[in-house]
């Protein structure tokens, strides 16, 4: 198989390093989609595609005879988190960072850029996606939206996701469910103001929000594992002016719901919206239910949890179910729609801080790791020339 030296390691570690110095979030990784579409131009693709979804990037590697399309994706944004970690490449732009690890994954798909620009694929081709706006679960539908997916739309997708809490360099992998459907509600109650000293003269949205909260999280149930696993979060509340002499008109809670698979998801809409209904009812209040971030779950088909198992295993990279399915939501899963599928999880160690805590960092020993899985699951389904 083809493999990158150490000179060519280190000097993706320096660039994934470069990109954690300069996070852009969701919806505006134009510098970001930029700094990836000139490293990668110097592998010289067959096709260089710009502007998917919104800043996405997508390098396409022709093979000398016709087969399947294989993509393989990461992702471009970073958080609006302040990070507080000190390493020497800390972010430099206050209030966003590298906290998720993306800069890692396009560590790894650059290392695939260039494995590509010196061994086209056997037969069919590679796309390697650089997604955008991941986070916020908005990019994936507008990516295959865009009329440009018709050049690069796969038979074959897979993507990984960088995971502390499991050992480093470790894979969870399994087929079925691997990551939740969730999406956040907006709940706003209109009610009518008063003077404090008379609140009985207006419609206060006190007892709605007050009872909402509970009745809301109270919703969830079951275990990860369970087909009928649900968790509602309350994530934000807010209720009038912040004054002393006005009795609250109005109200908003945001609360983010989640569960295993999207049919689920229909029905925890189904009884979120409900309850919300009702208590505005039951208090006299207007009510307006929006949704936003809203994630499809992510599944892993069989088929292609078995080529990438095979993949690991003639790597010696260690592999196993532990770790999926995850509470967490991933836009990876829209593409499973029209393609045969899987994310597998790699883990950053036991002891780091988690995913989207202030002082994560991706471990730049994974670069190579998630490099030689991919560079294999490449060869074994297309070969090399």
């Amino acid at each position: 198989m083809p493999r990158l030296d150490a000179a060519a390691l280190a000097d993706l570690v320096s660039w994934r390093r470069e990109l954690h110095r300069h996070p852009e979030v969701s919806g505006h990784e134009a510098a970001t989609a930029a700094r990836v579409a000139a490293r990668i131009e110097a592998a010289r693709p067959d096709a260089l595609l710009a502007g998917l979804g919104g800043h996405g990037v997508a390098a396409v590697f022709e093979g000398t005879a016709p087969g399947p399309a294989l993509m393989l994706r990461c992702e471009l944004d970073a958080l609006p988190i302040q990070e507080t970690g000190a390493p020497e490449w800390r972010s430099t732009v206050p209030g966003m960072g590298h906290l998720c690890g993306h800069d890692g994954h396009m560590a790894i798909l650059a290392g695939m850029a260039e494995i590509l620009g010196r061994h086209r694929p056997g037969r069919g081709r590679v796309v390697l996606l650089f997604q955008p706006s991941e986070e916020d679960g908005q990019a994936a539908a507008a990516v295959i939206a865009d009329p440009q997916f018709a050049r690069i739309a796969p038979d074959w997708a897979f993507a990984l996701h960088n995971m502390p809490g499991l050992p480093e360099g470790h894979v969870a992998l399994r087929p079925g469910p691997v990551a939740c459907a969730s999406r956040g509600m907006r709940i706003a109650l209109a009610g009518r103001t008063a003077h404090a000293s008379q609140p009985e003269t207006g419609v206060s949205p006190m007892a709605a929000l007050s009872g909402l909260m509970p009745a809301l999280t109270g919703l969830g149930a079951g275990g990860i594992d369970d087909p009928d696993f649900a968790l509602v979060t309350v994530t934000h509340a807010r209720m009038g002016a912040p004054a002393f002499g006005i009795a609250p008109g109005e109200a908003e809670i945001f609360v983010t719901l989640r569960s295993l698979t999207d049919a689920g998801m229909a029905g925890l809409v189904r009884e979120a919206e409900t309850l919300a209904r009702q208590a505005a009812e039951r208090h006299g209040l207007g009510i307006e239910i929006t949704h936003h971030d809203v994630f499809a779950h992510c599944e892993n088909a069989p088929e292609a949890v078995a080529r990438l198992a095979a993949a690991l295993e003639a790597e010696a990279i260690p592999h196993g179910p532990q770790g999926q399915p995850m509470r967490a939501s991933e836009d990876f899963g829209r593409f499973g729609i029209g393609a045969t599928s899987a994310l597998m999880l790699l883990g950053a160690g036991l002891d780091r801080p988690a995913l989207h805590n202030p002082d994560y960092d991706f471990p730049d020993a994974l670069i190579e790791t998630g490099l030689r899985g991919f560079v294999r699951l490449t060869g074994d389904l297309l070969g090399y020339d």
